[in-house]
């Protein structure tokens, strides 16, 4: 594997293993280690450790999967305009 490969995947799974601590956080962390303290507020009527449960860790993934796209998108780009230089 050449040197440019080896950029690129080394930042790709920088990025996969960020968006997926944040996707683990937001579906185990919010909806069921610390849902009990998040009951406290609300969302909507829902207590928010029930919601994160239901719904935020859908709402999050989804989020993600377009901030993948986004990031994937601009590292390719920026690793293009380094390969023309």
């Amino acid at each position: 594997m050449n040197n440019k490969n080896k950029k690129y995947w080394k930042s790709n799974l920088k990025i996969v293993f960020s968006l997926l601590i944040i996707w683990f956080v937001s579906s185990f962390g919010f909806g069921i280690l610390f849902s009990d303290y998040l009951d406290q507020f609300q969302l909507g009527g829902f207590k928010l450790g029930f919601w994160f449960a239901q719904q935020g860790s859908i709402y999050v993934f989804v989020i993600l999967i377009f901030l993948y796209v986004w990031l994937m998108k601009r590292l390719d780009k920026r690793l293009s305009e380094e390969e023309d230089k």
